[in-house]
């Protein structure tokens, strides 16, 4: 079968970046000697992406669109892209580009060699904070601990999967998804590519503390129980220092009476508790919640727009579950 490489970039308010992105990825797609394919994959933006992207799409035959009902997060909008991809690999790039397209030649080079899972490895985050880059660490380090799931250090979406890697992940259909840990849980063949990531090319990111917080979370709560078994731990730790202090209290009390009620010992003992129990019943909450939703069994994503490449191989009328983006 001839080879194959759709690359998917799943954009939000990218207006900006997505000529530039394009401009420097059409030259090294040029270049593979395969048959290429780009979709981008619009996650409900209100800005001109849209617009932008059939732009893009009238110029290059090469391009396809997807365009989702609203905006249901990053995760979920690099699901959908990678659902369409039925033929070859999938080479996935952010639209800021801050993860060089001209590296793509290794990547496919590692493709051939064999391996399944080929990521880019960080070393070195230009024009990020030095809070976010300690963050960054930190969360990633902390995972490593946590989860059992090989989830490699300054990793990110910019990675190619073969086409066994992604027939295993759309296997996959949890709705709270962290795709970096997804990528490891699938296991094969890994390996990494360094390099130094760039600074984005306009506009600004989409993350912001509250919302890496809350990505954060959703990586160790969807790949870890640890927890939970934390809490547990906390509340037979609690529970055994509070009897040990009742019977102090008790003793003392039988052996030399306690005329005056120790009303500040009281009330922190109170709060201590109750904190401990609100953090438990906190954590046991977020894990009910993820339950809560993938009982419902709603559909990851819905489309509304689906713009197939303007080739021949794309004439038929096809759904976009259905229609290859690669020529066979």
């Amino acid at each position: 079968m001839t080879e194959c490489l759709t690359v998917v970039v799943a954009a939000f308010n990218e207006a900006e970046s997505l000529p530039l992105l394009h401009a420097r990825l059409r030259p090294v797609l040029d270049g593979l000697g395969i048959n290429t394919r780009v979709l981008y994959v619009d996650d409900g933006s209100s800005d001109d992406t849209w617009a932008v992207m059939q732009r893009l799409a009238t110029e290059d035959a090469q391009v396809a669109l997807l365009r989702l009902s609203r905006n249901f997060g990053k995760e979920i909008a690099l699901t959908a892209g990678l659902d369409q991809v039925h033929e070859g690999a999938a080479m996935i790039l952010d639209a800021d580009a801050q993860d060089p397209p001209e590296l793509i030649p290794q990547f496919v080079g590692k493709w051939r060699e064999g391996f399944d899972n080929i990521y880019g490895r960080r070393e070195a985050r230009a024009g990020e904070t030095i809070v976010k880059r300690a963050s960054a660490s930190m969360f990633y380090r902390v995972m490593a601990r946590l989860s059992p799931t090989p989830i490699p250090e300054d990793t990110g979406d910019f990675r190619l999967l073969s086409p066994r890697a992604l027939a295993a992940l759309r296997q996959l259909r949890e709705r709270h998804r962290f795709m970096k840990g997804l990528f490891g849980w699938v296991g094969f063949n890994s390996v990494e590519i360094r390099y130094q990531r760039e600074a984005r090319v306009a506009g600004r990111s989409k993350f912001n503390f509250w919302r890496l917080w809350n990505f954060a979370l959703e990586g160790i709560t969807s790949f870890s129980t640890i927890p939970l078994r934390v809490a547990t731990y906390l509340g037979l730790m609690t529970a055994v220092l509070a009897m040990g202090y009742g019977l102090f209290v008790v003793a003392k009390a039988l052996l030399y009476g306690d005329p005056v009620a120790g009303w500040p010992t009281m009330m922190a003992v109170i709060l201590f508790l109750g904190g401990v129990q609100l953090t438990a019943l906190g954590t046991i909450g977020e894990y009910l919640g993820r339950m809560y939703l993938e009982v419902k069994q709603r559909p990851l994503y819905l489309v509304a727009d689906w713009q197939a490449a303007a080739e021949p191989a794309y004439a038929e009328a096809l759904s976009p579950a259905e229609e290859p983006l690669c020529a066979r």
